[in-house]
């Protein structure tokens, strides 16, 4: 499984559906970047805009709504570093994510709106990350995207209201969870890790240390490399439909 590649004959289109900015950068910038490069077309939407992310004590003067309007825009510049379109935000309440149905409702429309080839999204069995504890909205976000994927997106049965608005049913060929401790892929992505570098940076609200911050992304280099010549690697739970 390990360095294995990933290439399509054709253009792809690539919805990723993350919960917070600057978790596509996190979780597979690199990838990103090198489907970018390789001339697919990427959009995210963030289902949150991370206005949560933050510490009123060392920082009294933020709020929030003042929080969510920046994260807007450092968002926006990592995916022009990535090479991903403009991001869309649903703009729900930071660390209130319930995968209920009213959100699969709007996952699926965003699904049969973009008609993606390929959905990235994130594991949501992976209830512990390298920091601790895994964050619930990334969980809950990873469940309701796949929730809405199958069987309702797909299905002209399941929620006929979109229908009648005009939103077709579309089923993605691939979906790739990032984020996972059971991946079936791996992709080496050494070329483009420092272009995930420059993407992270660009969320400058959520780094506190900027030279520990790189120095912790150069640190996840594969076992069988070196300081000196690194390797890097993005792992995914595929599951393919087609």
């Amino acid at each position: 499984m390990s360095g294995q590649t990933k290439t399509w004959e054709k253009q792809q289109k690539i919805l990723v559906i993350l919960a917070h900015p600057d978790d596509p950068e996190f979780f597979c910038g690199a990838t990103l970047a090198k489907w970018s490069r390789e001339g697919h077309i990427i959009q995210y939407i963030l289902v949150t805009c991370g206005d949560k992310g933050f510490n009123p004590t060392t920082h009294p003067e933020m709020t929030p709504e003042k929080l969510c309007g920046i994260r807007h825009l450092e968002q926006a510049e990592a995916a022009t570093v990535i090479g991903a379109e403009p991001p869309l935000f649903m703009d729900l309440p930071d660390g209130y994510l319930i995968p209920d149905l009213n959100l699969r409702r709007e996952v699926v429309r965003e699904i049969r709106k973009h008609k993606p080839d390929i959905l990235v999204t994130c594991d949501p069995q992976n209830l512990f990350a390298v920091y601790g504890i895994n964050h619930p909205d990334h969980r809950a976000c990873g469940q309701v995207v796949l929730d809405a994927v199958f069987p309702a997106a797909g299905n002209p049965t399941y929620f006929p209201d979109l229908l009648a608005q005009g939103f077709k049913p579309h089923m993605p060929k691939e979906v790739w969870c990032s984020l996972t401790q059971q991946p079936n892929t791996v992709l080496d992505v050494t070329e483009f890790w420092e272009i995930k570098i420059q993407a992270v940076l660009r969320h400058k609200s959520q780094v506190q240390d900027v030279d520990k911050l790189v120095e912790r992304l150069k640190s996840r280099r594969t076992e069988d490399s070196t300081d000196e010549n690194p390797r890097y690697e993005e792992k995914f739970r595929v599951i393919m439909y087609s």
